[in-house]
Parts: C-alpha cells; structure tokens; sequence
C-alpha cells in the first residue's frame, strides 16, 4: 500500500537520532507551555521559527508539530489542578478534573488525562495515516449553511450543562453570547457595545473570560472558606485505574477520539469546539448523566482524548491542501512557505520527506508524551500540598501575568476582576459558568456562519434545508434537543410505575 510504503519514509526521518531530539524537544517544550496560561501554542510555535532558520523542513516541522500536540497534553494540568485552563481546548476538562482534584484523585485525573491524550493521538494518527486526501475533500465542502448547523447542534446541548436547571443554563449562555458581541462587527466594521472604549474595539479575550469565571471565582470561593479545616486525605491519590473504570472509560476514547478527528479536520472547529461536543455527547448518552460534573472520569477522558485527536485532524487541511485548520496551523503554514515548501495536493509527491515525516513523529511524540507525562504526575501534582494562603496567591498572580502577558493592557486585568467577580456571584446563586463560555466561543462563529449563508443565499433561508449535510446536521440538532425532554418523560413514567 502507498501509506504503508509511505509511513516507512517518514519513519527514516523521525527515527533519526536529530528526529527524535526535535521531537522531544518539541513535545516538552508544548507540555510546559500548555500549562501556563496566556502563552499557547500558536504563541511558542511563533518562536520557534527564528530556531528552525537553516533546519531541514521536515525536522523543522517535526519540532513545531510536537509543540502543537505537546501543548494540548499540557493543557489539562492546570485545569484539573487549579480550575485555571490555560487554552481554550482544557475547559472542558475542568467540569469533572478539578472536582475530582478536591475528592483527592488529582494523581487519577491526571492519569486518565494523559491516556486519554494518547489514545486520542494515537487513534487519530493512524486514520490521519490512511485517509488524509480523502477526508481533506469532505473538509473543503462545508460551507457557511455546514458550519451554522454544526455549531448549531452544538448549542443545542448547552441544557444539559445546567446540572439540573435549563433555564439557568439558557439564561448564562445568553449573557456570553452578549459578550461575544462586544468588538467590531468583523462584516461591516461596525463597533458593536463598545460604549466608545478603544480597548473594547477587538472583543473581549477568551483567557480573560476563563480564568475570570473559573479561577478567580474559585479563588473567592478559597478566601471564604478560609476558616474551614482542610480535610485530612491524601492529595494526590493513587494513579491506578481499576478494571472497571478501564472497561467503562475505553469506549469513551474510541468514541471521542473519532469525533475529535473529524472535528478536527473541519477548518476553524479546532480542539475547543471537538472536547466540548465530546464532554456533553459523553453526558447525553451516559446512563448517569447526573455524575457528571461531580467528578466523573469520563468527564475528562472524553475531552482530553477529542481535543488531541483534534490537533491531529487539524493536520488534513493543512498537508492535504495547504489550508490551515487552526491558528497554530496558521502559523505552521506561514514557516513552512518560508522554508520554500507550499503545503497542498503536491506536497505528498514533492515532499515525500515533509509529509510522510511529520506523520511518522506524531506516533513517537505520542509515545514520548505518555513516558514523560505519567512518571511525572505525583511531582506535578504535588501542587496540591502548597498551604491554602499560598496556594490562593499563585492562582491570582497566575492569572494576572497570564493575561497580562497576552495584551499588556491593564484594562484587560480590570476585566479579569470583574469576570472573576460574576463568576463568583454565579457560583453563589449556582448558576454554571460552563454554558457561558460554550456560547461565548461558539457566538462569533455561529453569527458570522449565518450571516454569510443568508448573503449566499440572498436571504433565504432555504440554504440549510437544501444541502444534505447541513440538513444532517439541523436533525441531529432537533435530536440533541427532544432527546432530554423522552428521557425526562421515560423516567417520571418508570418512578410512578414505582411508586404504583
């Protein structure tokens, strides 16, 4: 086979000795990165292009590649063990990896993180391997009707992240996709909710909101309860999973691993949008969908193995047509055409080196991920035994420098304060951050989707109901949507047969 014969080429480059430095070095370098917040990966592929000048461009891409993956391993540390996601994609890992973090099964959450993170990669790479021009033609088809109706079917579930209560959830995913809404109209230029403020003219950033409303709230929440004895149980917990929780977590990662991909593959989805559809498609189906967000382990299984497969997919469009499916991607792009090299249908033919390499390494950073993540996870949680006082003055200046360190405005920080504090107030009229923050990264897309669909279409809105993929798609939405209300139904009916 081509892809076998292929793969073998790739793996000449990889498996050399400077291959796997930069492969190494590549995938350390993300892993720390993905654990600070503000930085992310876009930020240190960026500087590694002035290193990779006179590097070969296979090894040159195979260093950025393992700080684009690494990266997304990284990602989950914070969020699992300060409720403080340094990139978009770790959010959702937070839902159900810090409450597990404070039942002491940081050392498991970690654990599973880290799996989770290599059978998404692993899976991913190998459908990466065999079916990357074919995928990359079903990529290029969606259009603006695709991209609304999937963004669409991915709002429909915003309900089930209202532990209980929809309305709070429908009332929360209304304030983001109001804050989604502040900047200029990016169709027409127009400054929209800026109440004249420069510093409002390009929107609010994502870490501002992030860290605001998970870990400043959580902070808050600290400062209260200060006065409380801390519970005397082991901080970290054991790593080892036991054969159940194997047997109930494997199909969680075949299942999140293929969406992930797919996701990935889509120009623009990314890695937020695929661990997000992965966390509540995980909470939908699940026989105890209560669990969720008290600490379930497929709450992080489930978006840390989408979000990596994601970064894999993003990797379709960019080898197959030379079309970036993410920002880091972008930047990818940008180094390689530098280098002399047009990533696109010639690539793999033309740069056989190039293609087939950057593949191969994907198999080996995977590997060298998991070896140097796992050893590491009693150190790094060990985060966890910082006393209270001091632990509540690194998360502050943690978020500080964070989001500092993205704008250097001091106006973002008085944002932060202020998303800390409606976070905090939510938190005491439990009302979930989390459909906040869902409707805030999807408002942009969904808004500028449908606007360039009805300008298509001329203002009809005959466009979704006419092309077979974005109709699919506005089904599963209403599916998404009927679903809870028959399981609701199912499950008063099964009680008063009970009760009788």
């Amino acid at each position: 086979m081509d892809a076998i014969h292929g793969l073998m080429t790739g793996f000449q480059v990889a498996l050399s000795l400077q291959g796997i430095l930069f492969v190494l070095i590549g995938v350390m370098v993300g892993t720390i990165i993905g654990m600070i917040p503000g930085l992310g990966p876009i930020t240190a592929i960026a500087v590694m292009i002035p290193i990779t000048y006179g590097m070969s461009p296979s090894l040159a891409l195979l260093l950025m590649a393992g700080v684009y993956y690494g990266a997304a391993y990284g990602g989950a540390t914070s969020s699992i063990l300060l409720n403080a996601p340094g990139v978009s994609e770790a959010v959702a890992t937070t839902f159900d990896g810090y409450p597990l973090a404070q039942q002491g099964k940081a050392g498991k959450a970690l654990a599973v993180a880290a799996l989770s993170s290599f059978v998404g990669g692993t899976i991913s790479v190998i459908i990466l391997t065999f079916l990357a021009p074919t995928l990359a033609k079903v990529a290029v088809s969606f259009g603006p009707p695709e991209y609304f109706a999937l963004m669409l079917m991915g709002l429909m579930a915003v309900a089930s992240l209202g532990d209980g209560s929809t309305i709070k959830a429908l009332i929360t995913a209304t304030l983001g996709f109001m804050v989604a809404t502040i900047g200029i109209d990016g169709q027409t230029g127009t400054p929209r909710f800026t109440f004249g403020s420069v510093h409002l003219l390009e929107g609010i950033d994502f870490l501002v909101i992030a860290l605001g409303l998970f870990a400043l709230a959580e902070v808050s929440s600290l400062v209260l309860k200060r006065k409380e004895k801390v519970a005397n149980q082991n901080p970290i917990g054991s790593l080892k999973l036991s054969k159940k929780e194997v047997k109930q977590i494997t199909p969680t990662w075949a299942r999140n691993s293929i969406l992930g991909f797919l996701v990935g593959v889509l120009p623009g989805a990314g890695g937020t949008i695929a661990s997000f559809m992965a966390y509540l498609t995980e909470k939908r189906i699940a026989k105890n969908p209560e669990a969720f967000g008290k600490g379930e382990l497929r709450g992080v299984a489930a978006p840390e193995s989408a979000n990596n497969a994601a970064s894999t997919g993003a990797f379709v469009p960019l080898l197959s047509l030379g079309i970036p499916g993410s920002g880091s991607t972008a930047v990818m792009l940008g180094a390689l055409m530098v280098m002399g090299i047009q990533p696109g249908p010639l690539l793999i033919t033309d740069h056989p080196d190039v293609f087939w390499g950057v593949i191969a390494s994907m198999y080996i950073g995977n590997i060298l991920l998991l070896l140097l993540n796992l050893p590491l996870i009693p150190y790094i949680a060990k985060v966890l035994k910082i006393t209270r006082p001091l632990l509540i003055s690194l998360i502050i200046v943690f978020c500080m420098i964070g989001v500092y360190g993205v704008s250097f405005s001091t106006f973002d920080l008085i944002l932060l304060t202020v998303f800390g504090v409606l976070g905090f107030l939510m938190r005491l009229v439990n009302f979930p951050a989390a459909p906040f923050i869902l409707a805030f990264i999807l408002g942009d897309m969904i808004e500028q989707s449908f606007r360039q669909a009805m300008t298509i279409s001329n203002g009809s809105v005959d466009i979704f109901f006419t092309r077979p993929v974005s109709l699919t798609f506005l089904i599963l939405s209403l599916l998404v949507f009927l679903i809870p209300f028959f399981q609701m139904k199912r499950k008063q009916k099964k009680e008063k047969s009970m009760a009788a």
